[in-house]
């Protein structure tokens, strides 16, 4: 009979994500039973119950319950759609807003998942390998954003450089701007969003997040500031936004919860009876419009992304210009 294993996280895993690990050890597990199993508390680090998103460190000791006996096996390859290819490769290089020797910044399209899921077999992270260099190093995320969300998503080409973002990212060394067209106009024009959120009890692991309180199970403090750049009358408004923490639909969700949902969006959107405007799609509107981040070897990397298709169709619209100065540059953090 299988018994549990206890796997002492090595040097070179150390900053992995808990799901890259369990990639790397049992391929043949997949994300959505891998999800199953931290739910059930069946898997645990350091006697600890984690997240797919949580970071291993150096010497953790990762409890991993017994599985079926192809969780080890290699995933077939067989069919070419799940292989990196040339194509992958040149789609990657076709989104490349900065590039150095250390670190990538993409123009994540619309649509597009950072990384796999339940039925998902084409995404950035599987398409990074692609671009593996003759040692074998494949670029790695350091941050995800959400499959509909476009902009700017950040890579680092190898793993020490990865470590070093990922610091960054947890230190909140990294400033992230977004920008958002959402219903109604938002009172006050400049303000601060500070809830907790936590995840609902969908099995789905896109689930939906609502607010909680202080203390309640799973829930973590999520802190926005946002301004007004522009508006259509009372009917529409375009929403700079500054995360200060990094949670899960953290946007969408603080937009929903002071009364203007993000247009679009079809897991917040809680307008009854309103009608999108004519000539707008019924597409998310958010970006990733601009990321300001250390470089790991010195200076800053400082990128803006251009605006979806989609929501330069809206800007044109409502006339809205995107030379506006941006207001939340002056809002503390």
């Amino acid at each position: 009979m299988a018994a549990v294993e206890t796997i002492v996280v090595s040097e070179e895993e150390g900053g992995m994500r808990l799901d890259r690990w369990f990639k790397v050890h049992y391929p043949g597990l997949s994300f959505v039973a891998l999800q199953k199993l931290l739910r059930s508390g069946q898997v645990r680090v350091d006697g600890k119950r984690v997240d797919t998103s949580d970071r291993l460190i150096f010497g953790q000791m990762v409890r991993v319950p017994p599985l079926a006996t192809d969780a080890k096996a290699v995933v077939p390859r067989g069919d070419q759609t799940d292989r990196p290819s040339a194509g992958d490769a040149e789609f990657i290089r076709s989104i490349i807003l900065f590039e150095d020797d250390d670190v990538m910044v993409l123009n994540k399209p619309a649509g597009l998942a950072v990384q796999g899921g339940s039925g998902l077999t084409r995404h950035v992270d599987k398409m990074l390998e692609a671009l593996a260099d003759k040692r074998g190093n494949v670029p790695r995320l350091v941050h995800r954003i959400d499959r509909e969300t476009s902009g700017c998503l950040v890579i680092a080409k190898r793993r020490q450089i990865a470590g070093k973002l990922t610091a960054a990212f947890r230190a909140r060394s990294a400033r992230k701007t977004y920008w958002a067209l959402v219903a109604g106009m938002p009172r006050p024009q400049q303000g601060r969003i500070s809830t907790y959120l936590a995840k609902g009890e969908d099995e789905d692991e896109d689930m939906k997040m609502f607010v909680a309180k202080h203390g309640d199970d799973g829930a973590s403090h999520a802190v926005t500031y946002y301004a007004v750049v522009d508006h259509a009358g009372q009917t529409l408004s375009w929403l700079s936004m500054k995360p200060v923490t990094g949670r899960t639909h953290q946007l969408r969700a603080h937009a929903a919860h002071i009364g203007h949902p993000i247009i679009g969006d079809p897991k917040y959107f809680d307008k009854q009876n309103w009608e999108l405007p004519g000539g707008m799609q019924n597409r998310l509107h958010l970006l990733a419009r601009r990321i300001i981040i250390p470089h790991p070897n010195g200076g800053k990397i400082d990128v803006t992304a251009p605006l979806p298709q989609h929501m330069q169709q809206s800007w044109n619209l409502l006339g809205f210009d995107t030379s506006s100065y941006d207001p939340t540059d002056d809002l503390d953090d």
